[in-house]
């Protein structure tokens, strides 16, 4: 019984370190599309942050995968806070929005 209960701590242990690090590595992902996105729209990434609102388990073809919801801020022109948000399906983007109309290249 002590090998077993020892296994299984071990199990958890390594279990909550990946977790951790795959935590990190899709938190740096998520700031680098942030970063993006916003450069992309001429807008300002405030913080240089994201904050993770949600997470769960998602099955697909592949397999079990992480859907993380990461919102962040950004401003204008340097005035007032908006709030956009991003979806990640494992380390794969799915959906992100900064709330702005889309713009018309021939304004």
């Amino acid at each position: 019984m002590v090998v077993s209960e020892q296994l299984l701590a071990l199990v958890l242990v390594l279990g909550v370190g990946w977790l951790w690090l795959d935590g990190a590595r899709a938190r740096e992902m998520a700031v680098g599309l942030a970063q993006r996105a916003c450069e992309e729209r001429g807008v300002q990434l405030l913080d240089q942050a994201v904050a993770l609102r949600r997470l769960g388990l998602r099955w697909r073809t592949q397999g079990l995968r992480i859907r993380r919801v990461y919102r962040f801020e950004f401003s204008e022109e340097g005035v007032g806070r908006r709030t956009g948000y991003l979806v990640l399906l494992g380390l794969d983007l799915v959906d992100l929005s900064l709330g702005l109309p889309h713009r018309s290249d021939d304004a």
